[in-house]
């Protein structure tokens, strides 16, 4: 055959094993000057090439076909078995043949075809064994505690985009508590789970079986002493609270005739309250005690030792023998926080030791009181958007000027915006009422949305509605879209044992489902004076103890109030009262329902009858006994105001009274009472009972109101001095009390 030269290369007769040899010569030395001596017919018989020469030699011969020169007899290729990587894979063309691409799972140019090997791109679940098959791959069943479906697939793209998901199999979840003993935790783990103690109120581990610890139902398993209470609290756990008139931990519970929460005799047990009390006849729930000689300053006759009485001492709570008094404002310089500077209130708004008659900067915030915008109220950023030149942090009207800040009835509404509108009752003009419509006296937001929970449907918004389907939330106050709840109680885990995530347990939260009330506290606190044009007396001097649970009255003044910045819907509140002097027989009580200086509900109690000096605007008399009324001013504080309080009846256009004791008996000088206070302003329900020691003494029973529909607390007193209200406490409480069902019943029957 005569040679023939096609891209470079010499063709001419020769044999397979020269032909495989010259080949290799090629690929090493590229395609110039190698001879490869073949004959076109015998091409079909090379086999076990790589791919690449392969193809090249295909290629080749092709083009030694096509010439058909020198007398070579030119042959179509065709179709036959094994020319390609699968026979349905041959594809005959006008040049000759052509191979199909490699079907999925496989790598190559048709011809040859090599397996893919997908496990490389781990499509199976972390552990679980991957399978690689010819072609594609498959993966074992998901492992042991947890549930999925087995993978198999062909391919690159299958294996990266069709991953094997297996998921972890929460064994604690269903009625046989993952197989753990009754009334213990189960704890579900990644893929296993373990069985942990009994719950809060069993006793007992895994082998024994879980049994009821506690219950206040059954003397057997009631803890309490027998002068407590047994509570069951909102995680189904039992605690134990001394009863009024008794003080301790509650498992020992002694005499405690100051009603202050500390027992007269010291308990055998380690808690604070287990220890005497330093005062026994005069409460003080602080214990405070300045000169440490174990005598509460409240009834030590020299508080700080200094050998000075208290009367005649101007630091009765520092030693001063020297007395000295460089300003004469009735505080010694060793107690005084502006020493040359006269200051008799001794106010320290931002708690740094120096008072606000000579700090420059009284509310701490870097910014000096001239510059400064809102000087009682830290507000570094000093925004002012009325442009009025106070700071939007302490405007009553912050988008209205007002510079005089002018606030007629102390409802902390600026009079400029004050509208006085307020559909639903609640203490909130509707501009300011994130409910205008529905009674929300606390203006709880917890979402911070500006629409409050009352009125709001998914109070955290994470897309749980609080009671409709797919709800209701099981923490309806913390985000939690899993609904997470191991130990099916219907309480989310997140929000177990703090349901509002205020970082203090429900047990001691005073206000479980609000994140921004926790402790009773009144070291905040607003003065309103009720006869501000009146100069018949002072007004009252207001000291408070025990961080914010204890006031003092010391002044024999005009009626006024203390007045807490806290607003509540349904409260409980209790303290106990006490009027430490044999002077003086007039009024001293506590206020709730607070929504502005001619809004509020008064429980008053005066010693003696009286008839008020001052008979302008017209003659009031105090009859002697506990008295719960209704305030609702059309004058506002003065005259009217004045003597409707302290007149014992109705005043038209100024108050109501509600309920009076029918025993018409005074309090007793120097003799603590205990009283309890329940409101619930959604459906009107009052009632008040007062304790004199153990004993209960006074009950309104079951009153309907709704004037005020909730508001603030606060205390009250009219021409008294020396007032001690102690122990105070405050409890955020919105359900309806058992007797209303009662009373309402009764009254139905009545009325037909």
């Amino acid at each position: 055959m005569s040679s023939v030269s096609f891209n470079n290369l010499v063709l001419a007769d020769g044999q397979q094993h020269r032909l495989l040899f010259h080949l290799k010569g090629l690929q090493q030395q590229g395609p110039g000057g190698v001879e490869l001596h073949l004959d076109c017919r015998l091409v079909e018989t090379v086999r076990d090439l790589p791919v690449k020469e392969t193809s090249f030699l295909r290629n080749t011969i092709s083009e030694c076909q096509a010439c058909g020169l020198g007398g070579t007899e030119v042959v179509k290729p065709r179709c036959a078995p094994g020319v390609c990587f699968r026979d349905d894979m041959c594809i005959e063309t006008a040049n000759g043949v052509e191979c199909a691409p490699c079907p999925d799972g496989y790598t190559g140019d048709g011809f040859n075809c090599d397996d893919v090997d997908e496990c490389q791109f781990n499509p199976c679940f972390p552990g679980v064994k991957c399978v690689n098959t010819a072609p594609g791959f498959r993966c074992d069943a998901c492992p042991l505690g947890y549930v999925g479906l087995p993978v198999e697939g062909v391919g690159i793209l299958f294996a990266q985009t069709n991953k094997q998901v297996c998921d972890d199999i929460d064994e604690c979840k269903g009625p046989d508590n993952g197989g753990c003993t009754a009334n213990s935790i189960c704890h579900n783990s990644v893929g296993s789970f373990y069985c942990g103690s009994c719950k809060t109120g069993f006793t007992g581990d895994q082998v024994r079986g879980c049994e009821p610890e506690l219950s206040c139902g059954n003397s057997l398993t009631n803890p309490c002493n027998i002068n407590a209470e047994c509570i069951r609290e909102r995680d189904g756990s039992i605690s134990c609270q001394c009863g009024i008139g008794w003080a301790g931990n509650g498992y020992l519970c002694g005499k405690d005739t100051d009603i202050d929460g500390y027992p007269d005799e010291k308990l055998k047990c380690k808690d604070a309250n287990c220890r005497k009390d330093n005062c026994i006849f005069v409460p003080n729930s602080g214990q405070e005690d300045a000169d440490r000689d174990g005598q509460g300053d409240a009834c030590d006759d020299d508080a700080d030792g200094d050998g000075i009485p208290n009367e005649q001492d101007n630091c009765r709570l520092k030693p001063n023998v020297d007395q000295r008094n460089s300003d004469a404002d009735s505080h010694g310089d060793a107690c005084d926080n502006c020493r040359v500077v006269n200051n008799p209130d001794q106010r320290d708004t931002d708690g740094d030791g120096k008072g606000d008659a000579c700090d420059d900067d009284m509310d701490g915030d870097g910014v000096r009181n001239f510059l400064d915008n809102c000087q009682r109220v830290q507000n570094r950023n000093q925004l002012d958007r009325d442009g009025d030149g106070v700071g939007d942090a302490c405007d009553s009207c912050p988008d209205i000027p007002n510079p005089n800040q002018s606030d007629v009835d102390n409802d902390l509404v600026g009079d400029s915006c004050d509208t006085n509108q307020d559909s639903d009752g609640d203490g909130h003009q509707d501009t300011k009422d994130n409910c205008p419509l529905v009674i929300n006296s606390s203006q709880l937001d917890t979402d911070k949305d500006g629409v409050g929970d009352e009125c709001d449907d998914d109070d955290d918004n994470d897309g749980i509605p609080d009671t409709l389907p797919p709800g209701p939330d099981n923490c309806r106050l913390v985000p939690n879209p899993d609904q997470i709840d191991d130990n099916n109680d219907g309480v989310g885990d997140i929000c177990e044992s703090d349901f509002d995530q205020d970082k203090v347990i429900d047990r001691i939260d005073n206000c479980p489902e609000n994140a921004e009330v926790t402790l009773t506290d009144f070291r905040a606190y607003q003065t309103v004076v009720l006869d501000p044009e009146g100069d018949a007396q002072i007004d009252p001097n207001w000291v408070v103890l025990n961080q914010g649970m204890e006031i003092v009255q010391t002044m024999n003044s005009d009626p006024g109030l203390a007045v807490g910045y806290t607003a509540f819907s349904g409260v409980d509140f209790e303290g106990t009262f006490h009027v430490n002097t044999v002077t003086d027989d007039d009024y001293a009580g506590f206020i709730f329902g607070y929504q502005d200086s001619s809004s509020f509900y008064v429980v008053m109690w005066k010693q003696t009858e009286q008839t008020y000096w001052q008979a302008t605007p017209f003659r009031a008399v105090a009859e002697p006994g506990i008295q719960l009324k209704a305030v609702k001013s059309r004058s506002g504080p003065g005259e009217h105001l004045r003597n409707s309080l302290w007149h014992t009846g109705d005043t038209n256009d100024q108050v109501r009274l509600l309920w009076k004791d029918p025993r018409n008996v005074g309090w007793k000088d120097k003799v603590s009472y205990r009283w309890y206070l329940q409101h619930r302003p959604q459906i009107g329900y009052i009632r008040v009972r007062f304790y004199e020691g153990t004993q209960l003494v006074a009950d309104s029973g079951v009153t309907i109101d709704t004037t005020m529909r909730g508001g603030r607390l606060g205390v009250f007193c009219f021409s008294q001095e020396n007032i001690i209200w102690s122990n105070l406490k405050y409890r955020c409480n919105d359900t309806i009390p058992e007797d209303f069902q009662e009373f309402s019943a009764q009254h139905t029957v009545d009325s037909i």
